[in-house]
């Protein structure tokens, strides 16, 4: 086994990946090394920035440096006691069009350096091109992916399998079932770098989970080019394991300065948002000050500092359990990154079939889009497919939701359930249910169980949250065998929705229904 998965949340998993040079925790950031036009030395990257593994261009090796990776091998050359992964030319035949060498010819160059991981030289989809284009890609690289296992003579390297396709899901849907018969180690998303370029995260999103759907789960899954500390959050809950970029070191070189919710120019900075190192010993005044070569070197340094951070951020998130509150606090950085997240809820019965069903904590809901979380999802299932109401019930007493949890604790529900119980409002062979969002209907009887009362969310709801609840209560009236509603309404944080859908659901079943008001109630 070269992948072993320790933790969960959401698709988002910490694991380890084991290599002839060492292991690798996941999720990862690979920066990427040009031994030509280095701003950090690759030593420093493992021992002051913390990167387990980095990642380099065995094209650019083989065209620039000829037969001294061979002869030194990779990890001498670069001067890395670490994990080194090897890109075969693809992005280069992506910008230029082609490349001097050939498929065969660089499987041969990554064996005869000794990398760690290597990457078959891959056709990248690219985003202005046809669909008829973009199947030829596909077509190409499975061609490739399957000659290699001819061509490879050693066991000790990591084979990377890229799928293709681009933003013409079907052939990313292709392309991934046809790789994943493959004994790759290792599955990556090609073609991803123009349409970050565009800011279509939603695109993106749209083709990892299409890449997800087709490729099995047992396997590490990288992808190219995401190197931007602001939207980690967003490829790990999908599923991303590996990632890599040259973005810190390209980015510094432009004055660029990251952070994890976006990026500064140096010019534009009073003080420096970061505590690393180089930014608590200057200041953007001293830095715009710097020779050019040292400026780079600066920011490219803060930059590593940054990616590295939230990279164990991401992590913490990923073992507390809250990775979608990371996440959802990221995607609030930047509307492509909300829009992506908002993507979601076309694939959350997948998410929510690979993520835990318990946690060690509570959760936050925030606003609408916290239901499409996991939990929330598979509680709505559950009610669905395996509860049933308790034998000889006829009448459902629905009471909003409480402040106190579990809810039937608090005060407001004792004093309405003895004042129903005055003989006007008496009510035999009842069954006690509360209303509450994000989850809709609650028995009683599972009040307790998490998450129904492990939870906080934000008041006043939206209204997105409050048609949806009652959304819940229409559907669960219409799935069971009650003879009587009877609704305690709180309009003080519920609107007439709820009332309105419940009462036309019990009309439209010829169900007897009343409704009281909760303060009305309590006087």
């Amino acid at each position: 086994m070269t992948f072993e998965i320790r933790e969960r949340d959401l698709l988002g998993r910490i694991g380890k990946l084991k290599t002839k040079s060492g292991t690798v925790e996941t999720p990862a950031l690979l920066p990427v090394l040009n031994p030509a036009i280095q701003p950090v030395a690759p030593e420093r990257i493992r021992r002051e920035f913390g990167f387990e593994a980095v990642i380099t261009n065995a094209y650019i090796l083989k065209q620039n440096f000829q037969n001294r990776p061979v002869e030194e091998g990779i990890h001498k050359f670069l001067n890395f006691n670490g994990v080194i992964m090897t890109d075969s030319g693809a992005y280069q035949t992506l910008v230029y069009g082609d490349v001097a060498t050939n498929a065969e010819e660089i499987v041969r160059y990554q064996e005869q350096i000794d990398t760690d991981v290597a990457t078959i030289l891959d056709i990248p989809t690219g985003w202005k091109v046809t669909e008829e284009n973009a199947e030829r890609t596909v077509k190409e690289t499975l061609k490739r992916a399957r000659e290699l296992f001819k061509l490879r003579t050693k066991d000790d390297i990591l084979w990377v399998g890229p799928v293709q396709g681009g933003k013409y899901l079907n052939l990313v849907a292709k392309s991934a079932q046809q790789l994943n018969r493959l004994p790759f180690q290792i599955n990556a998303l090609g073609s991803p770098t123009e349409v970050m370029e565009r800011y279509r995260f939603d695109v993106l999103a749209d083709m990892i989970m299409t890449a997800k759907l087709n490729l099995g789960s047992e396997k590490p899954l990288h992808l190219f080019g995401a190197g931007h500390p602001f939207m980690f959050a967003l490829a790990v809950a999908l599923g991303c394991d590996l990632f890599d970029s040259a973005a810190y070191a390209l980015y510094a070189r432009e004055d660029r300065y990251m952070t994890e919710n976006g990026t500064y120019r140096l010019h534009e900075l009073t003080n420096f948002p970061c505590s690393c190192p180089r930014c608590c010993s200057s200041t953007p005044k001293q830095a715009l000050e710097l020779q050019q070569n040292q400026r780079t070197i600066f920011l490219a340094e803060h930059n590593l500092y940054a990616s590295s951070a939230e990279i164990k951020r991401v992590k913490q998130a990923i073992r507390d359990g809250r990775l979608w509150e990371h996440l959802e606090m990221r995607a609030h950085s930047h509307p492509a990154l909300l829009q992506a997240v908002k993507t979601l809820a076309k694939h959350k019965e997948f998410i929510e079939k690979h993520s835990p069903a318990t946690k060690k904590s509570g959760l936050f809901f925030f606003n609408s889009i916290s239901l499409m979380r996991p939990e929330v999802v598979h509680y709505r299932r559950m009610i669905q497919q395996r509860y049933t109401q308790p034998e000889g019930t006829t009448t459902l007493l629905l009471f909003p939701q409480t402040r106190t949890k579990p809810f039937h604790r608090s005060q407001e529900y004792r004093r309405i359930a003895r004042a129903l119980k005055k003989p006007s409002l008496a009510e035999r062979e009842s069954h006690t249910c509360f209303y509450a969002a994000p989850f809709g209907v609650i028995p009683i009887e599972l009040d307790e169980v998490y998450p129904l009362s492990q939870h906080e969310i934000v008041l006043p709801l939206d209204e997105e949250t409050i048609a949806y609840v009652a959304d819940r209560i229409v559907d669960y009236i219409n799935r069971k065998s009650y003879k009587k509603v009877i609704l305690v309404r709180d309009e003080a944080t519920w609107n007439k929705t709820v009332e309105a859908r419940c009462k036309k659901a019990c009309a439209k079943r010829r169900i007897s229904f009343k409704s009281f008001n909760l303060k009305k109630t309590l006087s």
